[in-house]
């Protein structure tokens, strides 16, 4: 057995599987690493791609960390509270409870803010908490997908594209009481969330990062006409190297880059090095070839396709069973391994994406590179679900 799987399997043999796993040598590897492709730009951590606290504050203990990227409002309440003073909210929210609480307390306001496309957000959160709540910190979303002809490549979000449409929303936001625009935010899922899978998507990244790199410092200089802006957040995991260059912006954003899930396998700019799994067990054999793995159906959101599914990565040579996939309590797996495998066996898996795997466990089991082993709860492990 090859490095790292034994030294993992080792080390966690007397847990109980499903078992999460986060191999720390290639963890402090790939977090170093995002520091040094963000090129000396501050790197603000997405707790969505952890969803491990302990891990979250690690990580901005590292030089070249600054902030937490949040999923979540009630997420965002709970680590304020705990002495977190940096944190932006990703997503709009309509969590009327978090609102409530965002607004009692000076501190949470201070740490906090949150994400607007429109005048519809700053509507609903005055209808929500009231129109004389103390003034809210807000960020801007600018829709950053490629446009060619009628085709959007990239993700739906902002309805905000243009200069005019940024200046023009910043303008109303500066007149409204209540609120105060300090940030804006650029994510390019065609380029940072794409893998270099063929001569098109390279394509289609490079013409992203052209239109971007005009884009952006246009859409930055007509919003500065109205707010004094704290930060200019753009990029992520896949994006860093290029992102990072942009005079314009303030920060880069990465998550997933820690612990590498199998969507940032083919990637020309990085290698990706596989810091997350999880174990799980042999439970039986229906045939020569094939075991059956209790649970394991943890498959990943986004569209519904072969790259969504968990993969098997130890032993070398298995792969899911196109009829039956990653099941909800057993999951069949064939290959020739499969016939050297006994009952208790257990095979190593990892996930498509990266902190979604953390909401099936209350503990990841942190194994360094002497094999000793630190039990972290995982948000869910903390009695926390954010949806």
């Amino acid at each position: 057995m090859s490095e790292p799987y034994d030294r993992l399997l080792r080390a966690t043999a007397d847990l109980p599987t499903p078992c999460a796993i986060l191999d720390g040598p290639a963890l402090a590897t790939n977090t170093h690493d995002l520091v040094r492709r963000a090129g000396g730009v501050p790197v603000r951590v997405a707790s969505k791609s952890v969803r491990v606290r302990d891990l979250l504050d690690r990580t901005l203990a590292h030089d070249g960390f600054a902030g937490l990227m949040t999923y979540s409002l009630a997420e965002s309440v709970w680590l304020a509270d705990l002495g977190h003073d940096d944190l932006l909210l990703a997503y709009p929210t309509a969590d009327a409870a978090a609102l409530r609480d965002l607004v009692a307390s000076e501190q949470r306001l201070a740490a906090i803010m949150l994400m607007v496309d429109s005048l519809e957000h700053l509507d609903l959160l005055d209808a929500l908490v009231g129109t004389d709540h103390p003034p809210i910190r807000l960020c801007l979303d600018v829709d950053c997908s490629l446009r060619v002809g009628p085709l959007h490549l990239g993700v739906r979000r902002s309805p905000v594209r243009t200069p005019e449409q940024a200046s023009a929303l910043a303008a109303a936001i500066a007149a409204r009481p209540g609120f105060e625009l300090v940030g804006v935010m650029f994510y390019d899922a065609q380029v940072a969330g794409l893998p270099d899978t063929s001569p098109a998507v390279r394509l289609v990244k490079k013409r992203s990062n052209d239109d971007l790199a005009e884009r952006r410092s246009a859409v930055v200089a007509a919003v500065r006409r109205h707010a004094d802006l704290e930060l200019v957040n753009a990029g992520g995991t896949g994006s860093l190297e290029v992102t990072g260059t942009d005079p314009s912006i303030t920060e880069l954003t990465a998550g997933s880059g820690l612990f590498m899930p199998t969507l940032f396998d083919r990637y020309d700019a990085f290698h990706a090095r596989p810091a997350a799994y999880y174990a799980l067990s042999v439970v039986r054999r229906p045939a020569d070839d094939v075991v059956t793995l209790f649970s394991g159906g943890y498959t990943a959101s986004g569209p519904a396709k072969a790259s969504r599914a968990p993969s098997p990565v130890w032993p070398d040579g298995l792969s899911l069973i196109g009829s039956e996939g990653a099941g909800e309590v057993q999951t069949p797996v064939k290959g020739a391994a499969a016939r050297t495998l006994r009952l208790g066996d257990r095979v190593l898996m990892r996930h498509a994406k990266a902190g979604e795997m953390c909401e099936r466990f209350d503990r990841v089991a942190l194994v360094d590179a002497a094999g000793d082993v630190e039990l972290l709860p995982t948000y869910r492990g903390e009695g926390k679900n954010f949806g």
